[in-house]
């Protein structure tokens, strides 16, 4: 028998729970599992360059990644724009230490949880 390779573009975690399901994955390790498998990719603009640097490191020590300007670690443009890619997971995790910062970064995290992580 030869094997497949076939994409998965989940949409959201119902998605990826049925296809979880559909490989007979565990219940439990479907709850662990879920998050972890959807990705997300956004931009945020329009960021003080002091919370991007923040938010770059949170980001980075959740095993995600944001691109910033190369002039935000001199801080040497006032602001930028940031690209994040990060999965459900990540971002939850994220944004709990978010919420706890300053320059902006906790309406910058309710917005995250509201996009996407519906609550």
């Amino acid at each position: 028998m030869d094997s497949k390779i076939i994409a998965l573009s989940t949409a959201n975690t119902t998605d990826m729970e049925e296809e979880l399901k559909a490989i007979r994955v565990s219940s439990r390790g479907i709850e662990i599992m879920k998050e972890k498998l959807v990705f997300r990719c956004f931009k945020i603009t329009d960021v003080d360059t002091r919370a991007a640097n923040i938010l770059k490191q949170t980001m980075l020590s959740q095993g995600a990644e944001a691109a910033v300007s190369a002039g935000t670690v001199n801080l040497s443009v006032p602001h930028t724009d940031v690209i994040v890619g990060a999965t459900l997971h990540q971002l939850r995790k994220a944004v709990f230490r978010l919420k706890e910062q300053p320059w902006g970064l906790k309406a910058i995290a309710d917005s995250i949880e509201k996009e996407f992580l519906n609550i």
